[in-house]
């Protein structure tokens, strides 16, 4: 093997925005065009066309994707096979209660999730990523008890355009407003901290 053939490059911002709104976006053109039932294939055959798209750019696949495609994959495939769309509106409730739980309960037995994500790109003292994963735990926490209220209070149609262009917008929000507190914790390299 030679040695561009197993190199791994780090996906750029704008390559990780694509490949995370990609689907979402593919999810509600073929809402408008097609309903739910279209929606929920081409969503599903979406992730996984950015799922390999990861993994050609990076020579490896994080967890948070693959755990994402499994969940779009199995409610996806219940809405399909039941003909039941309630399946992919409980979908994203799963998935941020499992993030919500996992940074929140990882914390209880020491464990900081969050710096995972984004070791990357910064490094925060152990205050710092603690604060970080409560803020970020709680806050998923709530994007679950939203999601439940708005599919179950609105129509369908309602509830896509929440999904796309109100949650995105949401989690971009409360990223910014995480900003003071990276500063603030954020460990400089000849700090000596």
């Amino acid at each position: 093997m030679s040695k561009t053939a197993g190199h791994r490059r780090k996906i750029r911002p704008l390559e990780r925005l694509g490949l995370d709104l990609g689907p979402l976006l593919i999810f509600f053109v073929a809402f408008e065009w097609a309903g739910i039932f279209a929606a929920t294939a081409a969503f599903m055959v979406a992730v996984l066309v950015t799922l390999a798209a990861g993994y050609v750019i990076e020579r490896r696949i994080s967890p948070m994707p693959v755990f994402t495609a499994v969940l779009v994959l199995i409610f996806g495939g219940l809405t399909l096979y039941l003909k039941n769309d309630t399946f992919i509106k409980m979908k994203p409730t799963v998935l941020y209660a499992f993030f919500g739980s996992t940074l929140l309960g990882g914390l209880a037995f020491g464990r900081v999730f969050v710096k995972y994500v984004f070791a990357a790109a910064f490094e925060l003292s152990e205050t710092g990523w603690r604060k970080l994963s409560y803020r970020w735990g709680f806050f998923f926490l709530a994007l679950a008890v939203v999601n439940e209220i708005v599919w179950r209070t609105l129509p369908t149609g309602d509830w896509v355009k929440f999904k796309v262009f109100g949650i995105i917008p949401l989690i971009l929000l409360f990223a910014l407003a995480q900003m003071p507190l990276v500063l603030k914790h954020e460990v400089k390299e000849n700090s000596g901290r």
